[in-house]
């Protein structure tokens, strides 16, 4: 990064962030599920959308590893905050989603995979938070050792997850009711 985050004061208050971020990012979206707006039919689009934002991500992050393995730095900065980015605009249309129609229920003939691929998302997504935000933290503050050690397993959760929820939307889909 450009600067370095060296004051130790604005570096707790940034490890406190990731923490509150890790800890109200689940929270909240489990809320949410139990809040439901009615009569909001037009966002039915949504899911076909954040599965093509999961899938931009994955592919970006191919482009973020390629880059670093090929030294080019500033490419794989890029990239990786489009995938952050994406990743909160991915976060907001699920939200949406969710708060304006129900769950749908799997009715396929492949649930033994596709349950523990959701799960394993799931658990995965809730977890890739605080990993990928710590990696950065320790890109921003120069810490290229840390961010280094994260990254080889911070990059390969975050590219499951973006890869699970692509297929995990394929296999539900014919099954979304359109109001």
């Amino acid at each position: 990064m450009s600067t370095q985050l060296t004051d130790p004061k604005k570096l707790k208050n940034a490890k406190i962030a990731i923490y509150a971020a890790a800890v109200a990012i689940p929270l909240v979206v489990a809320l949410l599920f139990k809040v439901k707006i009615e009569g909001v039919t037009y966002l039915h689009f949504l899911p076909a959308l954040y599965a093509k934002i999961n899938a931009i991500t994955a592919v970006f992050l191919i482009i973020a590893l390629y880059a670093i393995k090929q030294k080019n730095i500033e490419i794989h900065r890029k990239y990786i905050r489009r995938c952050l980015v994406l990743s909160i605009l991915f976060l907001a249309c699920y939200v949406a989603y969710h708060m304006t129609n129900d769950n749908t229920a799997y009715k396929g003939e492949y649930g033994n995979v596709y349950y523990p691929l959701l799960i394993s998302h799931i658990i995965l997504s809730v977890a890739v938070v605080p990993i990928v935000l710590f990696t950065y933290l320790f890109a921003w503050q120069g810490d290229f050792i840390k961010h280094k050690k994260w990254t080889r397993f911070a990059w390969p959760i975050w590219f499951y997850v973006s890869v699970t929820g692509v297929i995990v939307y394929w296999m539900i889909s014919p099954y979304y009711i359109h109001n």
